[in-house]
């Protein structure tokens, strides 16, 4: 009598459930399709595109700005590799900053560390709403204060990449003396630091974005934010994203600022484009490889050179005439020639396994750029193909987004909001909570970190 019951009302929902789910299919307000095969369901035609027009790219999360004081050091460390003829010996300001040299060739594409000092000194000294004392910073991310007490973060200024360039380039050359002991007084001017020994130098960021920057000593401050283009040269005891920033290169070609909007897919003949140095370390031996495998095809054009300022101009109109601009690893897994694509409109196609990106928790990079891995950009013809078959209505989505991104990777000063900079102190800001935990932890702990030893 109990197993007719129960049955019995089993039956009854049942019942109820499937008159339910039949009068919501009636109204309209269940689709059957999508409750039990949700996957079948296409999307919305220009459902990605309009959400990604509805929400920016960007978003500043709000909050007052992170305050950065900067270390006093003597010019040698910075704007003395700048201008090497100078004798003036005075201190930095907005007013006497040098602007960065227009034959600088490729050392331009390391030069994160002049463009995030020269912020701090506008911010500081030329009204850009800090007034030295920790403003506003008019809307920006960052403001530089004088009071090192109020300090969230100490930014290192030590042009670390330019310093390899300027001294250490042929990494033999005697002048790599020089580079070696700006390291060495560096650590000694960092080590008297009170604030250096109150965080054990967790609080300091120092900008590295020269795969071979600060290569001497560089373990001797593992334990700060670092600035870095990628980390193909750096142990993982030395930078890890948990800790670092990813900083994009500056680019060296020109911005493409008056790009056609009425046909941009049609007045570019060219389906595929590199220019650059075929023969690489590590990763980048898929250059090589890719150099025999896109030979032959008129639409793609994959040439062989070095960096000049002739090579440059070439390279700016090669990527404005082309549809895709094609990214293979180098000696590290990132390089300029990626943002040289952004900042010229032409979809980057991206091959190299291990690239991290700059502000990726806030940009998805998959809305205007295409990924292959190396394996798949080594099958002949593979890679040409479905570029071949990319849909132009999908490209151009991808084009507008550039469009509307190409500002977060501009280098320049005055700095302006959300430029590359800004976006840089906006990452440097989201590491503040780990680094205060960190150094919390640490002045109370009476044994080392136990959790160091968990395996």
């Amino acid at each position: 009598m109990y197993g007719k019951s129960v049955a019995f009302s089993l039956g009854l929902g049942l019942l109820l459930l499937l008159l339910l789910i039949t009068y919501s299919v009636i109204i309209g307000s269940v689709d059957i399709r999508s409750y039990f095969f949700p996957l079948l369901q296409p999307s919305p035609p220009g459902a990605a595109s309009a959400a990604a027009a509805a929400a920016p790219p960007c978003a500043n999360a709000g909050g007052p700005p992170l305050r950065v004081y900067m270390y006093d050091l003597p010019r040698r460390f910075h704007v003395g590799m700048v201008n090497r003829r100078s004798a003036d010996d005075s201190p930095v300001t907005a007013r006497n900053f040098p602007p960065w040299p227009r034959n600088s060739g490729l050392k331009r594409q390391h030069s994160v560390e002049y463009w995030m000092m020269g912020s701090l000194l506008y911010d500081g000294d030329a009204g850009g709403g800090g007034g030295g004392g920790g403003g506003s910073g008019g809307g920006r991310e960052a403001v530089r204060v004088l009071d090192p007490e109020s300090a969230d973060v100490f930014f290192v200024p030590f042009f670390s990449s330019l310093s390899f360039n300027t001294h250490g380039h042929n990494m033999t050359d005697p002048a790599t003396e020089i580079d070696r002991e700006l390291q060495i007084d560096l650590l000694e001017f960092l080590r008297q630091s009170k604030y250096w020994q109150r965080s054990g130098g967790r609080d300091h960021v120092i900008p590295m974005t020269h795969p071979n920057a600060f290569r001497f000593l560089r373990e001797q401050v593992n334990a700060s934010i670092l600035i870095v283009a990628d980390f193909g040269r750096f142990s993982k005891t030395v930078s890890n994203l948990n800790k670092d920033v990813v900083a994009p290169y500056v680019h060296v070609v020109d911005s493409f600022v008056d790009d056609d909007i009425v046909d941009p897919y049609g007045l570019r003949p060219l389906l595929l484009f590199f220019r650059g140095r075929t023969v690489r370390k590590d990763e980048g031996i898929v250059r090589a490889k890719l150099a025999k495998i896109l030979a032959g095809y008129d639409d793609v054009h994959y040439e062989r050179s070095i960096a000049t300022v002739e090579s440059i101009k070439k390279s700016t109109q090669g990527m404005r005439l082309s549809k895709f601009c094609l990214h293979p690893a180098g000696d590290t897994p990132s390089s300029c020639r990626l943002f040289d694509a952004i900042v010229s409109h032409c979809i980057p196609v991206i091959v190299s396994d291990q690239i991290e990106l700059p502000y990726e928790d806030e940009i998805d990079y998959s809305q205007f750029s295409i990924f292959f891995s190396v394996k798949e950009a080594l099958k002949p013809g593979y890679m040409v193909d479905q570029l071949r078959l990319f849909p132009k209505e999908r490209w151009i989505e991808m084009w507008k987004q550039l469009r509307t991104i190409s500002h977060h990777y501009e280098f320049q000063y005055p700095p302006k909001k959300e430029d590359a900079v800004d976006m840089l102190w906006r990452q440097v800001k989201h590491k503040v909570p780990r680094v205060k935990l960190a150094v919390h932890r640490n002045r109370r702990l009476k044994i080392p970190d136990w959790w160091g030893r968990r395996r």
